[in-house]
């Protein structure tokens, strides 16, 4: 299994963890990718089948305190964030502009 978080613009700010199957996260983070935008995934992959994707992840929820790592990050309501997340869609890949030295130094190690 693999955890995904979850980060949307609603005001309880939860930004929840939920696990998918290989195959789930697959199909959501096609590649090398480690981060989506909801709508780009109903784009690539239509509306029914990113809810037969989805729908099964709201039923495996897993508290933050039991994760072993965060796989992917999915995220809602992200018109405002598009323009700063990395083209490739990998974390290693964050304009070194919004990221601090330890991660450059960090994601420049694992490319």
């Amino acid at each position: 299994m693999k955890n995904i978080q979850i980060i949307d613009a609603a005001p309880n700010a939860t930004f929840s963890i939920f696990q998918a199957t290989d195959d789930e996260f697959g199909e959501i983070f096609p590649g090398e990718r480690d981060l989506e935008i909801a709508e780009d995934l109903v784009a690539r992959v239509g509306e029914e089948r990113a809810i037969e994707l989805l729908n099964p992840l709201w039923q495996r929820p897993i508290l933050k305190r039991d994760v072993k790592g965060i796989h992917g990050t999915l995220f809602y309501d992200a018109d405002a964030r598009r323009e700063f997340l990395p083209n490739s869609r990998r974390e290693l890949d964050w304009d070194e502009r919004y990221i601090n030295q330890a991660q450059r130094d960090l994601f420049r190690s694992h490319r």
